[in-house]
């Protein structure tokens, strides 16, 4: 946390384009609950996702496909609960925006009602501008998602880095002008060249979010479970990981079982 914002009361999206217009880099995490929400606010962080990767982290499920809109507002409702400066962005899940703009925005409504987020983000360019505009219409602020899109992960078939090829490339420059001249208060590119996202990042006038996209992104986003060390078998090239905790918290359970076991806790300093 800079000194320019580290006495702001909430982050917004006129203080988010501020960092931007400012230089300063944007700190972005996920969260799915309220504890640990609680903790990344208090550290500072600018943007807390409650995203798909639920699916993942916290449901076990191979992709982010599975989550429903109820899950996804429940996790989202933890999350608020336990935020009072950070800027509260919901993934909508897949199956609740792509058919048409009316869901998308029935969908939006719903997690902004029920969940008191502050926006919603969705994957995808020109094939969901239309939903995109009609959200924002609303009154309900969007974030873009382009680049690898795990939402499609079965048309793509692999994990691997995108728009490497030209003509990727200039659809993904394309789609991110069209995010931006729809509304979108930012875009997250993730797992495409750094050259591109530098460029994309220089040619916007919105934040641009990189996980996997190099250093010229105006912020960066990763999925918490994944910083702290909660994963371990997840070991992309971009993922810095600050901590152990798998094996932190297994050594401290394996303790735990064995003072039970041997009768050592409770102690009599324990116990009534």
């Amino acid at each position: 946390m800079s000194a320019a914002t580290k006495d702001i009361k909430r982050i917004t999206t006129h203080i988010l384009q501020q960092m931007k217009q400012d230089g300063e880099k944007i700190s972005m995490i996920t969260a799915y609950d309220f504890s640990m929400a609680k903790i990344y606010d208090d550290a500072g962080v600018d943007i807390i996702l409650v995203g798909d990767s639920a699916s993942n982290v916290m449901a076990g499920h191979e992709t982010t496909l599975p989550i429903t809109l109820d899950q996804m507002i429940y996790h989202a409702q933890a999350v608020v609960r336990g935020v009072s400066r950070a800027f509260v962005v919901v993934d909508i899940p897949f199956g609740y925006y792509q058919s048409n703009p009316t869901k998308a925005l029935d969908s939006s409504i719903r997690i902004m009602k029920e969940s008191g987020a502050h926006a919603v983000k969705l994957e995808g360019g020109k094939e969901v501008k239309e939903a995109v505009e009609k959200i924002i219409a609303s009154g309900i602020p969007v974030m873009g998602h382009l680049g690898l899109m795990p939402q499609s992960i079965y048309k793509y078939g692999t994990y691997s880095v995108r728009a490497k090829e030209e003509d990727e490339a200039d659809k993904l420059v394309h789609d991110a002008i069209i995010l931006q001249e729809a509304g979108c208060f930012a875009v997250v590119l993730e797992k495409i060249p750094a050259t591109l996202a530098t460029r994309v990042s220089a040619d916007l006038h919105i934040p641009v979010i990189g996980i996997g996209a190099g250093g010229g992104c105006d912020g960066q986003v990763l999925v918490s479970h994944d910083l702290l060390g909660i994963t371990k078998d997840f070991n992309p090239r971009f993922l810095r990981r600050y901590l152990n905790l798998y094996d932190t918290v297994k050594d401290a359970v394996v303790r735990y079982i064995g003072d039970v076991k041997s009768g050592d806790f409770p102690n009599e300093n324990e116990q009534y």
